[in-house]
């Protein structure tokens, strides 16, 4: 259930940096279970895992420092759900549940279609408006499996405890965001120019079923009620008929004064919805069926593009 990407990016996150924030910690001076400054940063910790694993981005996002909690907005939607995946160590969207052990630590429990996870809070060192504490997470399936252990760094912000790193990597949420948008480009891109194929093969078959073209994106839509129609074919889903997905825009252009017959022509565009963040490359199908891509800075391609397959 934990894969190897998952147990190689925490490991890496337990070496990186480790002397330069060796060199930063205080002393430490432990707090009992029952203190209330543990409950704190403990509370907070079990409620970011438990977002982590319902995939609830606006809960997981409240755990980080206004900085980082910014730059978390300005991701990818997939770049956000893989950090949720980073805290939990699993790939899958599950359902939290919360318990303590006899000794009043937090549990959280991630229940999944295909395994679950348990992690442990144990006692937190406390050093002035920072706090450590222990994670133990194990696979809730498998009682002979060896736990993982990370240490959580916490801070103090305007009276609230927030993540601070994850094992000894500190939480530079800023450059990670330009590191998954850049690992993200190459297949944004292709999935970009793969919808805007089937959304070229969808027209073709609105013309088949209609015996002329669609008038907008909108008219190859689910239909609210009832079933496929001319205003709503339900040939693509409806992010495509609203002219947005993948962080890409999609454009439908006729190119001629009817839309009736074979010999109705139309021409197609997609565009990344914010330049570099997931997509440079604008991708064009002329009228004759023939598909372009280059890089534009953001704006609409053409037909004089060079060709892609």
């Amino acid at each position: 259930m934990f894969t190897a990407f998952h147990r190689s990016a925490i490991l890496a996150a337990s070496l990186f940096s480790a002397a330069t924030f060796a060199a930063q910690e205080p002393p430490s001076r432990p707090e009992p279970a029952s203190s209330p400054a543990l409950a704190g940063p403990a509370a907070a910790l079990r409620d970011a895992l438990a977002a982590a694993c319902a995939h609830n981005e606006k809960d997981f996002a409240n755990a980080f420092t206004v900085l980082n909690r910014e730059a978390f907005s300005r991701m990818t939607a997939a770049a956000r759900v893989s950090l949720m995946k980073r805290f939990v160590l699993l790939d899958d969207q599950g359902q939290p549940s919360s318990s303590s052990n006899p000794a009043g630590r937090p549990i959280v429990r991630c229940q999944t279609s295909i395994g679950a996870a348990e992690m442990q809070i144990g006692g937190a060192d406390l050093r002035e408006n920072l706090a450590f504490l222990p994670l133990e997470i194990r696979d809730a399936d498998d009682v002979q499996a060896s736990p993982m252990h990370v240490r959580i760094g916490m801070v103090r912000e305007s009276g609230q405890w927030k993540i601070l790193s994850l094992g000894l990597l500190l939480l530079d949420l800023p450059s990670l965001e330009a590191e998954w948008d850049a690992a993200e480009i190459g297949p944004n891109e292709q999935e970009a120019l793969k919808t805007l194929k089937s959304l070229a093969a969808a027209i073709e078959g609105y013309r088949k079923s209609f015996t002329k073209l669609p008038e907008s994106l909108a008219a190859l839509g689910p239909p609210l009620h009832g079933p496929p129609n001319g205003q709503a074919a339900n040939l693509v889903d409806s992010d495509v008929a609203n002219g947005l997905k993948g962080g890409y825009t999609f454009r439908y252009v006729l190119t001629t004064n009817s839309t009736s017959g074979a010999q109705a022509r139309f021409e197609l565009a997609a565009t990344p919805a914010a330049y570099g963040r997931g997509g440079r490359r604008s991708f064009f199908r002329d009228g004759d069926g023939k598909f372009h891509a280059a890089d534009h800075q953001g704006a609409v391609g053409s037909a004089n593009d060079p060709p892609i397959d």
